[in-house]
């Protein structure tokens, strides 16, 4: 029975042929289970990188001929043996290791391929290494991320979650839109803000959080109530807009600005058990006001803090809107364009509409008769989630 490390290390060396290295082996398939990090810093020409964590997982989909000859690799040989007993024991039949790893390689002046430079720093490699295993992200999905600018509407329930898994994403520059301040009803759900942090600005608090999560992305602040004559100029600032807001009057105003502007946007709502995200795509989907032409009389339409919501509801709303923004800077997967996605939480249940655009919409219809930004305060009422 194997009961230690040291112990699997011996069992898997009886098992397993090690070779020295001689760069004379061109009819062997090389795997590199390294970290993507080590890899990018140097590999050996012609290698497969497959990390020993997901080896199990990515072999059968590159190497499905369980007869192929395999030489693994890593930095000195201990991890490429173990992983050489796992291919072992799922069939692979010639399968070998690596004496001395990399390093041993390196050290015989033997070839070595150093990753193209692609603007992401060491720090940034490490940080974000699970996204640049993602053959979606990678590199340049990463880059994307950093470059992208995202407006987060209301630091509430919902802003919260988007906003901090938006910022551990790496999105470059994020911008908070609150004129509240940190309450502590507050605290039940809005996770960027803590107790020390009652009484301050929600923008504030919100920074603060952000740029403790990660000190590299730029966060602008926007502590004041969005109107007809700021949004559109707010707007043009970002490439896409998330809509965390329990506000009709801002929801049908950032609505309409977004189509005006055709930027993007990620709509999320709650309220008590029920929680419901879609995205806006200006031009080809269905906007808020196709779905709600007008808006509904305040009494039909508590808000939170009438009617309640579930404190961890938003966190879970939240968390999808940020993945349908981080789809969207990468232009990876289906987007919730032109559907609505409902969360009935007390019953676990995830429902899809349907919500086909509004030809007669009066924003983004075929002729629309609201072309410029309107203030809803007069009819509309509510507060942030």
């Amino acid at each position: 029975m194997i009961t230690t490390a040291a112990q699997l290390l011996e069992l898997a060396r009886s098992e397993v042929a090690e070779i020295t290295p001689s760069g004379r082996e061109p009819h062997r398939r090389l795997i590199d289970v390294r970290e993507q990090h080590e890899y990018d810093a140097g590999h050996i020409p012609g290698a497969t990188h497959m990390s020993r964590g997901l080896l199990e997982t990515l072999v059968e989909q590159h190497i499905p001929d369980r007869g192929v000859p395999l030489t693994l690799y890593c930095a000195a040989g201990t991890r490429s043996l173990l992983a050489a007993k796992t291919l072992r024991d799922m069939g692979y039949t010639d399968v070998v290791t690596m004496s001395g790893g990399f390093d041993d390689w390196a050290l015989r002046g033997l070839p070595v391929v150093t990753a193209v430079a692609d603007g992401l720093t060491t720090a940034q490699r490490a940080r974000y290494a699970r996204h640049l295993q993602l053959p979606e992200v990678g590199e340049a999905g990463q880059l994307r991320l950093l470059a992208a600018r995202v407006l987060v509407i209301g630091a509430g329930g919902l802003g919260s979650p988007a906003a901090l898994y938006l910022a551990a994403a790496g999105v470059g520059t994020i911008g908070v839109s609150d004129f509240d301040t940190v309450d502590v009803s507050n605290l039940q759900r809005q996770i960027v803000h803590n107790e020390t942090r009652v009484g301050i600005a929600k923008t504030d608090s919100a920074r603060a959080t952000l740029n403790a999560l990660n000190s590299e992305v730029r966060v602008r602040t926007h502590p004041e109530p969005l109107n007809s004559e700021n949004c559109a100029e707010l707007f043009a600032d970002y490439d896409i807009i998330v809509n965390g807001c329990d506000n009709f009057a801002t929801r049908y105003l950032a609505n309409d600005v977004a189509i005006f502007g055709r930027k993007p946007l990620v709509d999320g709502s709650v309220n008590r058990f029920t929680g419901e995200v879609t995205v806006v795509a200006p031009g080809t989907s269905a906007c808020y006001r196709c779905r709600y032409p007008e808006p509904p009389d305040p009494a039909d339409a508590p808000s939170c803090s009438e009617a309640g919501v579930l404190g961890v509801l938003p966190g879970i709303i939240g968390s999808i809107q940020a993945v349908e923004t981080i789809k969207l800077i990468l232009d990876r997967g289906t987007s919730l364009a032109g559907r609505l996605l409902r969360l009935e939480a007390l019953t676990m249940t995830f429902t899809e509409y349907s919500v086909p655009r509004d030809p007669a919409c009066p924003v983004c219809g075929d002729a629309p008769s609201v072309t410029a930004p309107i203030d809803y305060v007069g009819f509309c009422t509510g507060t942030m989630a």
